[in-house]
């Protein structure tokens, strides 16, 4: 197990140096970036629906999701903490643990933030007398405002710090790095009538982890984050009193652009140093522009870059949930294909929620993940202590 933990950190490394020795033939292409944890989806409701959350309604952990939700939340204030162990046919410490929370000012506004740690849990290197324990991580704080502009609209912005500590030894040249980055996001609420039922639809738009790039090793070499862009839409239907039903669709790429081919005729090296020229020494606020007309294969690459997502929730009673899901990305830009199934209990005081993974392509790290929530709702808590 100790030599699959170690393969796992040599291929987060491997991406987060720029994927040099990418093969040019080759049809499979995905987009290299650092700081890979940050696209796990750590809370278990979302997971539940393949992933979906910029524009479904408003929770705890909309800060990873879309943070302009936070003010038509209900409750004044919550939080939650969610922990998924990762890679449990193969290893039993690896794991991400994700604590998020919420506060509204007034009737327009909210503040909130997250913390999440995502450990590769202990890791054996050396022989002998250069023998060590290692503890390889990453982890990333962050702080959100959000602010109705309407009674249908909101606005929100966050700023990340990301630290990333991969090393599995402790060389001169081996070093942890750290970066900064923020997100812009905003979200639509309304109703509309459907037949004789008040239905309410939400449309929403997150871009995040727009920042500075990152740099391992101690070198000139600067990896990008996985800037992204994500947009939603989702449409509550309730049938009666107690019973409502949820679709949600959202559509994800990100802001990252592709690593330039290999040539035809043209050296490892040659293809190295045009890959430093190209590729290394694009800014971050340009790369999220090259992102959208980079790709070696075209238009048609370029739409294989977007990720989707598709997803359900049954309430009973606000207290009852069932949610299936599903999540698509192309083989030639990762091949992660998965339904999703979940459920939740909640009560005045808390909620709790589970989701699992059920992937449908092979190798998928993935599949039969699970994810816990446990949300806490202040109001609730409030109301409890003054009985």
């Amino acid at each position: 197990m100790n030599k699959v933990k170690i393969l796992l950190i040599a291929m987060l490394m491997a991406t987060a140096a720029n994927g040099w020795a990418q093969d040019g033939k080759s049809q499979f292409n995905p987009i290299d970036h650092a700081v890979i944890s940050q696209t796990i989806a750590p809370d278990a409701r979302a997971a539940g629906m393949g992933d979906v959350g910029a524009a479904t309604d408003p929770d705890v952990n909309s800060q990873y999701w879309n943070p302009a939700k936070y003010p038509f939340c209900i409750s004044r204030a919550g939080i939650a903490l969610n922990y998924t162990p990762w890679l449990r046919q193969l290893v039993n410490d690896i794991d991400l643990a994700y604590l998020s929370g919420y506060y509204r000012i007034g009737d327009y506004s909210a503040i909130s933030g997250s913390l999440r740690y995502f450990s590769l849990g202990e890791v054996y290197t050396g022989i002998g007398d250069d023998a060590m324990t290692v503890k390889p991580y990453e982890m990333s704080l962050d702080v959100a405002y959000s602010l109705m502009l309407s009674e249908r609209f909101s606005i929100a912005a966050a700023i990340r710090w990301l630290y990333s500590d991969l090393r599995y030894d402790y060389s001169e040249d081996a070093s942890p790095a750290s970066a900064v980055a923020a997100d812009l996001a905003c979200y639509y609420n309304n109703y509309i009538n459907i037949g004789q039922r008040e239905c309410q639809l939400g449309l929403g738009l997150n871009i995040s982890n727009i920042g500075s790039k990152i740099t391992y090793f101690g070198d000139e070499r600067s990896n990008f984050l996985p800037a992204n862009m994500r947009l939603g839409a989702s449409l509550m239907v309730p049938v009666d009193e107690y019973n409502r039903f949820t679709i949600a669709a959202d559509a994800n790429k990100l802001l990252v652009p592709t690593v330039p081919k290999q040539n035809e005729g043209e050296s490892k090296e040659e293809y190295e140093q045009r890959v430093i020229d190209e590729y290394n020494n694009v800014s971050a606020i340009s790369g999220i522009f090259k992102s959208f007309h980079d790709a070696p294969g075209g238009l048609k690459e370029e739409l294989q870059e977007i990720q989707w997502s598709v997803g359900a929730e049954y309430v009973y009673h606000d207290q009852f949930t069932l949610r299936a899901g599903y999540h698509h990305q192309s083989e030639n830009k990762g091949n992660l294909k998965y339904f999703t199934v979940g459920g939740g209990f909640r009560m005045n005081v808390f909620s709790l929620d589970v989701g699992y993974v059920i992937a449908t392509a092979k190798s998928n790290p993935l599949d039969q993940t699970l994810r816990f929530t446990l949300a806490f709702d202040m109001d609730g808590i409030k109301d409890l202590f003054k009985r």
